[in-house]
């Protein structure tokens, strides 16, 4: 690695990102006021902005400095944080050209290059980026490494094997076994050995030595991290609950990206006390909170503000969520005496690599433990291990609990295949069901 590169990096770090912050800070236009259906907005989305900006801006001063790591949002990374990669998060990276509404222009560069619409948005966007250079983020670093899991789907395997073809880089995949019923004694031992097999290659591409203590103390972090990202979940168990779940899509940000970072501990800390005091003061999200929903699979990420609207507008709140739950769910496996075995069974218990049985219960008792009164559940096109089986998850809760539901089809980022006025019908039917 550079010695110009690091000491570049290091400016950059200490002086040139908190400089820009400050000057965007005080350049900062004042923002249109409230809508009134909503409650006073989270203090805590300022300090957000400036993590994720900086995150995605010091990225660009990596290569060189720091040996970069483009990592699938199911991968484990905190053995990549022992070894002091800079990671990017290619889904995370998606997300944010499906909010900015870039998507559908850098998904065409993937599909002019010979790769179907059927595959996932994510997926596009990143091959799309690879072909042209488009990001709302600026600039991406070219990775050193890419690291990903199938425990969320068997695409990622394919998405990543494409890029390292056209980068000319090592693939490190973590292959989790199904969990049809239970994760069983060589099924853990299959994962441990996996694990502890990718060090050889880390030390060799990173040029650094793993060290036991480290790992530990990166584990740790990142388990108490996602404890808090619970707790912040918890709290919208409380009448009103004093965030939405539309909220909560945009605060997962660093759980999923900077995870085994103190960064993320430190701002998830911030973020708790405010919901807290929140609670404590009765401050809802939404001015009338009426009826309390799920939402089901990822956001539909172009939709979220108009739909944040809509939903507040009636007196509806989101209040959990089974995509923002994954990273709090499987955390309690995690336990620094035998970090190994704990993190095959963290990594392979969550809800995309279970059996559906896993996920009805699972959304059964989220429904109780959360008072939820409806159920909205998207249909990604892009994400089929997600999608599948809703319709009888749909039926089983109607049945099981007379929990009022509807599907809406559409797609993570993609735009194009989403049809506002099926949306809109189905929508209308739900509410006139809810009563509201």
């Amino acid at each position: 690695m550079s010695v110009l590169a690091k000491a570049k990096y290091n400016f950059m770090k200490d002086l040139g990102a908190p400089a820009m912050m400050g000057l965007a800070a005080r350049k900062k236009k004042k923002g249109r006021p409230s809508h009134p259906a909503f409650g006073p907005p989270l203090n805590c989305a300022g300090r957000l902005k400036e993590i994720m900006t900086r995150h995605y801006y010091l990225s660009r001063f990596a290569p060189g400095a720091k040996k970069v790591a483009w990592v699938s949002s199911g991968a484990p990374v905190e053995l990549l944080r022992v070894f002091d990669f800079y990671t990017i998060y290619p889904e995370n990276h998606g997300a944010l050209c499906g909010a900015t509404k870039t998507a559908p222009s850098i998904c065409a560069e993937a599909e002019n290059h010979g790769y179907s619409p059927d595959l996932c948005s994510y997926a596009r966007c990143d091959l799309g980026h690879f072909f042209s250079g488009k990001t709302p983020a600026g600039k991406l670093p070219k990775p050193d490494l890419l690291f990903g899991s199938n425990n969320i789907c068997q695409t990622v395997s394919y998405w990543y094997k494409e890029l390292a073809h056209y980068y000319g880089i090592p693939l490190i995949m973590f292959d989790t076994p199904f969990v049809f019923r239970e994760l069983s004694a060589s099924d853990i031992k299959y994962m441990v050995a996996q694990l502890q097999g990718m060090i050889p290659a880390l030390e060799r591409i990173s040029g650094k030595k793993f060290s036991d203590k480290k790992f530990e103390e990166i584990l740790l972090l990142g388990r108490d991290s996602s404890a808090l990202w619970g707790e912040i979940l918890g709290t919208m168990k409380a009448r009103p609950a004093p965030m939405t779940i539309f909220d909560a899509f945009v605060h997962l940000a660093p759980i999923v990206s900077l995870r085994g970072l103190p960064v993320a501990f430190d701002y998830y800390g911030l973020l708790l006390d405010e919901l807290k005091d929140r609670v404590k003061h009765g401050i809802g999200a939404i001015i009338n909170e009426k009826k309390r929903l799920m939402w089901d699979n990822i956001a539909v990420w172009y939709k979220l503000a108009d739909w944040s609207r809509l939903f507040a507008e009636r007196g509806c709140n989101f209040v959990a969520a089974t995509y923002t739950n994954a990273w709090a769910e499987t955390i309690h496996y995690l336990d620094e005496n035998d970090p190994w075995t704990s993190m095959a069974k963290a990594y392979s218990l969550i809800i995309l690599n279970h059996h559906l049985d896993h996920r009805l219960k699972l959304m059964s008792r989220m429904i109780q433990d959360y008072s939820v009164d409806g159920l909205v559940i998207h249909s990604a096109r892009s994400c089929k291990p997600y999608s599948v089986g809703q319709y009888d998850i749909k039926r089983l809760l109607s049945d099981n609990l007379g929990v009022p539901s509807v599907i809406i089809e559409a797609d993570i980022t993609d735009s194009r295949v989403f049809s506002e006025e099926q949306a809109n019908t189905r929508l209308e039917a739900f509410f006139e069901t809810l009563g509201v």
